[in-house]
This record gives C-alpha cells, structure tokens and sequence, in this order.
C-alpha cells in the first residue's frame, strides 16, 4: 500500500480532490512484517479482507465509494464491486491474464460487470496488451483508458519521449474525471 506507484498515484489523486484510502492484503503485511517473500494468500481470504476493508470504509464515507486498486488488488475489488454495490470501479494495470499465460484470460467475470468501471491500462501490459483486449468481450460498463508505450506500472519505453510522471498524471487527471462525472447529474 506504500509502494511508490501507489504512494504517488495517491498524492496526485489527492492534489485533484480525490480522498484515497489504502490497504493492504495479510500476506503483505507479512512481507513488510519481514517473514519473507510470501504468495498470495488464496482468492477468499483476498475477497474476504476487501469485504471488511469496504466495511469499515463505508461506514465513514460521506459521499460515493469508488473501489479498486492495482494490479491484484484491482482485480479483486472487480470481483467484488457489483456484490459490493460499488458506485464506481477503478483499476491500474489490470492483470487481463496470468504473466506469462495469456490463453487463461481472467476476464468472465467482466463481461457482465455492472458497475461504471474505469481500467487504465498500459498499451504494452504483458498481463494484458491493447491488442489482446481488444478481443475481450468486456461489458459496456468499462471504459479503458491506454496509456502510450506503457507497461504494468504505467512506465513508458524511454524512445516513446514520455515519462512514469506524465502518465502518473494523465491517469490521475483521468481517474478524478471519471469519477467526478459520476456524481454529476
């Protein structure tokens, strides 16, 4: 939850009026906690902490509760939002497939997906490409966002003259506007 990716993107949402709350998993606590570089805990305990983590969130939100996250985190939350009753999604670097597996798409659940949903993606993600997604059948709900010449990170190829901090920024500026025309009439 303190990673630079996410300690920046939630200054920058910050800067553009977005309130953030951060978490993170047991088993990355764990790692912090220095027991070592630890697997993923399994898909219901993931499932069962953002549960509680949304919970307890709700429970103090005044307004509209968007949920997300990167990567995992975000595929998590997509699983959750419509249960959830989420008024918006939002994830970083969607893991679209396994690394290295792009024939097991992790994308069914995406399909019927009700929740207004904003993936801001890499165009070269190798957990999910433009191109490969293209040939998703996502649900009208989702609206993708690509960033130029970006990996999972959203850092650019350094040929592309773009820098990590004008697509931090662009998926800041992105993300503040989705959710913004969310509470708009």
């Amino acid at each position: 939850m303190d990673s630079p990716f996410m300690e920046q993107m939630a200054v920058r949402l910050a800067a553009r009026g977005v309130a953030v709350c951060r978490f993170e998993f047991a088993y990355m606590a764990a790692r912090r906690q220095g027991m070592g570089r630890r697997p993923p805990s399994p898909q219901a305990q993931l499932l069962a902490q953002w549960r509680e983590v949304h919970a307890l969130v709700r429970q103090q939100a005044t307004g509209p509760l968007a949920i997300g996250g990167k990567s995992m985190g975000g595929r998590m939350a997509s699983l959750l939002a419509d249960e959830l009753e989420a008024e918006a999604l939002v994830c970083l670097g969607y893991p679209f497939h396994p690394a290295g597996k792009p024939d097991k798409p992790r994308v069914a659940h995406l399909q019927g997906l009700r929740a207004p949903t904003l993936i801001v993606q890499g165009e070269r993600d190798a957990l999910g490409d433009r191109e490969r997604v293209a040939q998703y059948p996502l649900s009208p709900a989702i609206a993708l966002h690509w960033l130029a010449a970006a990996d999972h990170d959203l850092k650019p190829l350094k040929r592309s003259g773009l820098t990590h901090e004008q697509h931090l920024d662009e998926a800041a500026d992105v993300i503040a506007a989705f959710l913004g025309g969310l509470s708009s009439p």
